[in-house]
Protein backbone atom coordinates (compact mmCIF):
# COMPACT_ATOMS: atom_id res chain seq x y z
CA UNK A 1 0.00 0.00 0.00
CA UNK A 2 2.87 2.45 -0.18
CA UNK A 3 1.53 3.22 -3.44
CA UNK A 4 -1.46 5.05 -1.53
CA UNK A 5 1.46 6.82 0.66
CA UNK A 6 2.47 8.85 -2.25
CA UNK A 7 -0.54 9.94 -3.61
CA UNK A 8 0.40 13.57 -2.72
CA UNK A 9 3.22 13.18 -4.65
CA UNK A 10 1.41 11.48 -7.49
CA UNK A 11 -0.82 15.08 -7.73
CA UNK A 12 2.37 17.37 -7.99
CA UNK A 13 4.09 15.21 -10.82
CA UNK A 14 0.72 14.77 -12.50
CA UNK A 15 -0.33 18.92 -11.59
CA UNK A 16 3.05 19.93 -13.80
CA UNK A 17 2.26 17.52 -16.08
CA UNK A 18 -0.89 19.06 -17.15
CA UNK A 19 -0.04 22.44 -16.55
CA UNK A 20 2.91 21.80 -19.36
CA UNK A 21 0.83 20.15 -21.46
CA UNK A 22 -1.88 23.07 -21.28
CA UNK A 23 1.16 25.45 -21.56
CA UNK A 24 -0.43 27.24 -19.02
CA UNK A 25 0.65 31.16 -18.64
CA UNK A 26 1.56 30.47 -14.81
CA UNK A 27 5.07 30.36 -12.03
CA UNK A 28 4.24 27.01 -10.76
CA UNK A 29 6.92 25.10 -8.68
CA UNK A 30 6.65 21.74 -8.30
CA UNK A 31 8.48 19.92 -4.83
CA UNK A 32 8.32 16.07 -4.34
CA UNK A 33 9.37 14.91 -1.20
CA UNK A 34 11.34 11.09 -2.78
CA UNK A 35 12.57 9.10 0.69
CA UNK A 36 12.91 5.75 1.11
CA UNK A 37 10.87 4.13 4.00
CA UNK A 38 12.72 1.13 4.82
CA UNK A 39 13.84 -0.63 7.44
CA UNK A 40 17.84 -0.47 7.78
CA UNK A 41 20.61 0.94 10.43
CA UNK A 42 19.63 4.16 9.45
CA UNK A 43 15.96 3.85 10.02
CA UNK A 44 14.39 6.32 12.22
CA UNK A 45 13.99 4.35 15.84
CA UNK A 46 11.35 5.57 18.83
CA UNK A 47 12.52 8.30 21.12
CA UNK A 48 15.01 9.16 18.51
CA UNK A 49 15.81 13.13 18.53
CA UNK A 50 16.44 14.36 14.61
CA UNK A 51 17.05 17.61 13.32
CA UNK A 52 14.43 19.04 10.86
CA UNK A 53 15.50 21.83 7.58
CA UNK A 54 14.15 24.50 9.70
CA UNK A 55 16.42 23.85 12.79
CA UNK A 56 13.69 22.78 14.82
CA UNK A 57 14.51 19.27 16.88
CA UNK A 58 11.54 16.82 16.81
CA UNK A 59 11.19 13.62 19.29
CA UNK A 60 10.12 10.32 17.03
CA UNK A 61 7.40 9.00 19.22
CA UNK A 62 5.68 7.49 15.90
CA UNK A 63 7.50 6.65 13.50
CA UNK A 64 4.57 5.94 11.67
CA UNK A 65 3.63 9.49 11.32
CA UNK A 66 7.01 9.96 8.82
CA UNK A 67 5.13 11.48 6.09
CA UNK A 68 4.58 14.68 8.37
CA UNK A 69 8.87 14.92 8.68
CA UNK A 70 9.05 14.98 4.94
CA UNK A 71 6.62 17.42 4.21
CA UNK A 72 7.91 19.54 6.72
CA UNK A 73 11.15 19.66 5.31
CA UNK A 74 9.36 20.37 2.05
CA UNK A 75 7.32 22.82 3.04
CA UNK A 76 10.23 24.81 5.19
CA UNK A 77 12.72 24.49 1.65
CA UNK A 78 10.02 26.02 -0.44
CA UNK A 79 9.19 29.15 1.71
CA UNK A 80 12.74 30.16 2.00
CA UNK A 81 14.34 28.74 -1.63
CA UNK A 82 11.45 30.27 -3.56
CA UNK A 83 9.05 33.66 -4.08
CA UNK A 84 6.31 31.56 -3.76
CA UNK A 85 2.78 33.47 -3.07
CA UNK A 86 1.00 30.62 -2.20
CA UNK A 87 2.33 27.47 -1.05
CA UNK A 88 0.07 23.52 -0.85
CA UNK A 89 0.81 20.81 0.19
CA UNK A 90 -0.92 17.58 -0.51
CA UNK A 91 -0.59 14.04 1.01
CA UNK A 92 -2.46 11.27 2.33
CA UNK A 93 -1.58 12.33 6.12
CA UNK A 94 -3.88 10.75 8.32
CA UNK A 95 -6.59 8.07 8.57
CA UNK A 96 -8.33 10.24 11.21
CA UNK A 97 -9.27 12.50 7.82
CA UNK A 98 -11.41 9.89 6.81
CA UNK A 99 -13.03 10.05 10.03
CA UNK A 100 -13.34 14.12 9.92
CA UNK A 101 -14.38 14.17 6.14
CA UNK A 102 -15.13 11.36 4.75
CA UNK A 103 -14.09 9.25 1.68
CA UNK A 104 -15.09 11.85 -1.11
CA UNK A 105 -13.96 15.03 0.71
CA UNK A 106 -10.69 15.75 1.54
CA UNK A 107 -9.57 17.51 4.56
CA UNK A 108 -7.97 20.81 3.98
CA UNK A 109 -5.96 23.88 6.54
CA UNK A 110 -5.23 27.45 5.66
CA UNK A 111 -4.12 30.11 7.56
CA UNK A 112 -5.98 32.91 4.96
CA UNK A 113 -9.68 32.59 4.70
CA UNK A 114 -9.86 33.85 0.84
CA UNK A 115 -7.69 30.28 -0.18
CA UNK A 116 -9.98 28.20 2.08
CA UNK A 117 -13.39 29.59 -0.08
CA UNK A 118 -11.16 29.07 -3.40
CA UNK A 119 -10.46 25.98 -2.92
CA UNK A 120 -13.83 24.70 -1.65
CA UNK A 121 -15.49 26.36 -4.79
CA UNK A 122 -13.06 24.88 -7.35
CA UNK A 123 -13.52 21.23 -5.88
CA UNK A 124 -17.52 21.33 -6.47
CA UNK A 125 -16.80 22.98 -9.89
CA UNK A 126 -14.45 19.79 -10.67
CA UNK A 127 -15.93 17.43 -8.40
CA UNK A 128 -13.41 16.86 -6.09
CA UNK A 129 -14.79 18.07 -3.11
CA UNK A 130 -13.09 19.41 -0.39
CA UNK A 131 -13.97 20.49 3.90
CA UNK A 132 -12.25 23.01 5.95
CA UNK A 133 -10.61 21.83 9.18
CA UNK A 134 -10.00 24.41 12.27
CA UNK A 135 -7.21 26.29 11.95
CA UNK A 136 -6.11 27.45 15.50
CA UNK A 137 -2.31 26.98 16.17
CA UNK A 138 -3.22 28.04 19.73
CA UNK A 139 -4.64 24.91 20.60
CA UNK A 140 -2.87 22.36 18.59
CA UNK A 141 0.94 23.42 19.25
CA UNK A 142 0.49 22.47 22.40
CA UNK A 143 0.22 18.77 21.95
CA UNK A 144 3.55 18.34 20.72
CA UNK A 145 5.44 19.46 23.43
CA UNK A 146 8.43 17.60 23.90
CA UNK A 147 10.77 17.63 27.11
CA UNK A 148 13.92 16.81 24.87
CA UNK A 149 13.18 18.24 21.42
CA UNK A 150 11.33 21.33 20.17
CA UNK A 151 8.35 19.25 19.66
CA UNK A 152 7.20 15.42 19.12
CA UNK A 153 5.73 14.31 15.91
CA UNK A 154 2.78 12.88 17.33
CA UNK A 155 -0.02 14.18 19.51
CA UNK A 156 -0.37 13.84 23.31
CA UNK A 157 -4.27 13.35 22.92
CA UNK A 158 -5.47 11.53 19.68
CA UNK A 159 -8.63 12.82 20.61
CA UNK A 160 -7.70 16.23 19.70
CA UNK A 161 -8.72 16.98 16.16
CA UNK A 162 -5.99 14.24 14.66
CA UNK A 163 -5.95 16.07 11.37
CA UNK A 164 -5.89 19.68 12.24
CA UNK A 165 -3.09 18.89 14.45
CA UNK A 166 -0.83 17.15 11.57
CA UNK A 167 -1.68 19.99 9.60
CA UNK A 168 -0.46 21.98 12.80
CA UNK A 169 2.82 20.18 12.87
CA UNK A 170 3.49 20.98 8.87
CA UNK A 171 3.05 24.52 9.46
CA UNK A 172 4.92 24.49 12.84
CA UNK A 173 8.00 24.81 10.24
CA UNK A 174 7.17 27.43 8.22
CA UNK A 175 9.16 30.50 8.62
CA UNK A 176 7.91 33.56 10.99
CA UNK A 177 7.14 35.38 7.81
CA UNK A 178 5.93 33.32 5.10
CA UNK A 179 3.74 32.62 1.91
CA UNK A 180 0.12 32.36 2.45
CA UNK A 181 -0.21 28.44 2.88
CA UNK A 182 -2.74 25.80 2.49
CA UNK A 183 -2.98 21.73 3.57
CA UNK A 184 -4.61 19.40 1.63
CA UNK A 185 -5.12 15.88 3.70
CA UNK A 186 -6.37 13.65 0.80
CA UNK A 187 -6.42 10.38 2.50
CA UNK A 188 -9.84 9.42 2.05
CA UNK A 189 -10.63 10.49 -1.45
CA UNK A 190 -6.93 9.56 -3.05
CA UNK A 191 -7.34 6.07 -3.19
CA UNK A 192 -9.98 4.48 -5.78
CA UNK A 193 -12.63 2.22 -5.39
CA UNK A 194 -11.08 -0.47 -7.86
CA UNK A 195 -7.84 -0.29 -5.23
CA UNK A 196 -6.05 2.16 -7.63
CA UNK A 197 -4.79 5.54 -7.33
CA UNK A 198 -8.00 7.75 -8.22
CA UNK A 199 -5.85 11.21 -9.28
CA UNK A 200 -8.13 13.32 -6.63
CA UNK A 201 -5.93 16.58 -6.65
CA UNK A 202 -4.77 17.18 -10.11
CA UNK A 203 -8.06 18.90 -11.23
CA UNK A 204 -8.91 20.94 -7.64
CA UNK A 205 -5.53 22.81 -8.28
CA UNK A 206 -5.96 23.24 -12.10
CA UNK A 207 -9.02 25.14 -11.51
CA UNK A 208 -8.09 26.72 -7.99
CA UNK A 209 -7.76 30.00 -10.30
CA UNK A 210 -11.34 30.09 -11.08
CA UNK A 211 -12.46 30.70 -7.70
CA UNK A 212 -12.42 34.37 -5.91
CA UNK A 213 -8.96 35.73 -6.06
CA UNK A 214 -7.04 35.18 -2.93
CA UNK A 215 -6.44 38.40 -0.95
Amino acid sequence: EMKYDMGGSGVVVGLMKALAMRKAKVNAIGVVGLVENHIGNMATRPSDVITSYSGQTIEVLNTDAEGRLVLADGVHWTATQTDADLIIDLATLTGAAMVATGKVHAAIVTSDEMVETAVVEAGRKVGEPCHPLIYAPELFRKEFRSQVADMKNSVKNRNNAQSSCAAQFVANHLPDEHPRWLHVDMAGPSWGSDGRGSGYGVGLLLSLGAGPKPS
